[in-house]
């Protein structure tokens, strides 16, 4: 007697969701969500987007702390095992500075030819001081910390770094004898990167809550009255990140641009969403080891640029605003003043040490000027939105100078590079069932 064999289900279709696509189904959501909270004074829809946005960022904050303190120490420690460190180190600082000096300029230029502040109908009346503020003397006397609790119960980013380096130099002295600290700091990294990509994969949900904030907070009423600083900011940014980045690629790096922005997008995407060059410093170096640059040295310059190299927030922003400011004020500003903004850009960078935000890096700029620093009060509500911008430069650029090094130091991986794609983990899409 035989037996029929059941006839098989056809097997289920499926397609992927890339990591892209679900960011900006985020965006769409958030902007559509935000709308309709402003438009129509839905008060429970703005509170959820508020809380979803700000769970999302202290979930972020959770980890910063430790993730720099770790990430400091063991990118100074694994320095050890690359030829010439010292060389690479300080090419990589060379580099900083120059992209950072190129950035400054083009802020300038841009906001000496648009006057941002003209026109606006704000005044003076309209600023007030904010609630942080930076000095020379408060950066340089904020870098070595009164104890070892204080800078990581109130996330100083920049002490916290102090501290790594001090323990990282004193394990390279050590030598052997530190080894075990070492390994347990490897371990105790990889364990913080790991829960952060748990983190970073609800990206797109905190998409949705921190954009449609940002639009049921302000609409698009205030962003018209700033509309010409805005896209000063969006500009400048994309000038640098699309215009000054690949030129130096190709000519001073001579590697492809469009492979560069293949494997780094997912990093400079997910900067853009969080607003965080530090939350984003994982996946930074992920992409960076991608791109051919060695792990070893991508372990030292990618932590490194993510507490000090930040074109967007320190280079263009504090340039376009100071003019923005002057002008609010009616202060004219000068041939010495463009050098002194210049020099702080470059400088004093490591300021903008932090989660998100480049208000201290601003306060010290308007300080160093002798502007108002009421000013800072006139541009914190439009702040979120043009820091999603400011942040993704900076991204890009912490990635882009170490390979620049590498490949001028005859270390970087062509066939690595030549390969890099964008996918954001080792499963590159989400499959979800059709």
């Amino acid at each position: 007697m035989s037996v029929s064999a059941t006839p098989q289900a056809p097997a289920k279709a499926s397609f992927k969701f890339p990591f892209w696509a679900q960011i900006i189904t985020g965006l769409v959501l958030g902007v559509l969500f935000g709308w309709l909270a402003k438009s129509q004074d839905i008060s429970w829809l703005k509170t959820t987007l508020e809380q979803v946005g700000d769970t999302f960022v202290q979930l972020l904050k959770l980890a910063v702390a430790p993730l720099v303190f770790f990430a400091i120490l063991v990118s100074i420690t694994n320095l050890r095992k690359v030829n010439n460190a010292a060389r690479l180190a300080s090419r990589t600082l060379l580099w900083f500075m120059i992209t950072s000096l190129i950035a400054v300029g083009i802020g300038l230029a841009i906001g000496l030819l648009t006057n941002p502040g003209a026109g606006t109908g704000l005044t003076p009346q309209d600023g007030k001081l904010p609630k942080k503020t930076g000095s020379w003397i408060d950066f340089l006397t904020g870098i070595v910390p009164t104890d070892v609790v204080t800078p990581f119960t109130e996330l100083n980013v920049l002490q916290i770094v102090f501290m790594a380096a001090v323990a990282g130099i004193a394990a390279l002295q050590l030598g052997a004898k530190a080894q075990p600290v070492l390994s347990l700091a490897e371990s105790v990294l990889e364990l913080l990167q790991k829960a952060l990509w748990w983190v970073i994969r609800l990206a797109p949900i905190g998409t949705v809550g921190l954009i449609g904030t940002a639009i049921a907070t302000y609409g698009w009423d205030l962003i018209g009255k700033y509309a010409t600083f805005t896209a000063d900011v969006y500009v400048g940014s994309a000038l640098v990140m699309f215009g000054v980045y690949p030129l130096l690629l190709a000519t001073v790096a001579k590697v492809s641009p469009v492979q560069f922005f293949k494997g780094a997008w997912p990093a400079i995407q997910l900067a853009f969403v969080s607003r965080s060059s530090v939350g984003t410093m994982p996946v930074t170096q992920k992409v960076t080891e991608r791109l051919g640059v060695p792990k070893e040295y991508a372990s030292f310059a990618v932590p490194f640029g993510a507490t000090t190299k930040m074109d967007g927030c320190a280079a263009i922003y504090p340039a376009l605003a100071a003019i923005f400011i002057a002008q609010i004020f009616d202060v004219q500003l000068g041939i010495k003043e463009y050098v002194l903004i210049a020099f702080v850009s470059v400088i004093g960078s490591a300021a903008t040490a932090g989660l998100t935000g480049a208000t201290v890096m601003l306060t010290l700029t308007l300080s160093t000027l002798g502007l108002p620093l009421e000013g800072v009060g006139l541009l914190m509500a439009i702040d979120p939105i043009l820091d999603m911008m400011r942040t993704a430069t900076n991204v890009a650029g912490q990635a882009v100078v170490p390979v620049i090094v590498s490949a001028r130091e005859g270390i970087l991986d062509k066939e690595a590079y030549g390969a890099a794609s964008s996918p954001l983990d080792e499963r590159p899409a989400v499959a979800v069932a059709a």
